[in-house]
């Protein structure tokens, strides 16, 4: 299959969803008081969406790959800040899973991706 645009990426739709559940579970409750953690939520989800895209329009494999790290970074501070809201009883407890399952998994799919990239011989614009 030819993925031509980054919207067409498994991953990038996943951390789509990401951004959709952060900007959810941090505009209600005592959550969306907390100004500076939930713009640092925020953006951490948007860099993880953002630099799949950015690093598929770069167009080579090595940036693209540079790119996918970053994003499983931000990923992973998502993850981070979910135990801390829930420690913090800012979400609730099926929140938090949903917040962990959907960063567990975005987080392997990346991983995947990586691999992928660092294993294949073509160069240049993403046939993946």
């Amino acid at each position: 299959m030819s993925i031509k645009r980054f919207e067409d990426l498994e991953i990038w739709q996943d951390a789509r969803e990401l951004c959709k559940l952060v900007f959810s579970v941090t505009s209600t409750g005592p959550f969306s008081n907390d100004f500076k953690f939930r713009d640092q939520m925020k953006a951490a989800s948007g860099s993880a969406m953002d630099n799949i895209a950015e690093g598929f329009d770069r167009g080579g494999n090595k940036e693209f790959l540079q790119f996918l790290s970053i994003s499983k970074g931000s990923c992973g501070e998502v993850r981070s800040q979910s135990y801390r809201a829930s420690d913090w009883n800012y979400i609730t407890e099926p929140q938090l899973n949903e917040l962990l399952e959907i960063t567990d998994k975005l987080s392997r799919k990346t991983s995947n991706m990586m691999q992928t990239l660092k294993t294949s011989s073509m160069k240049g614009p993403k046939y993946i």
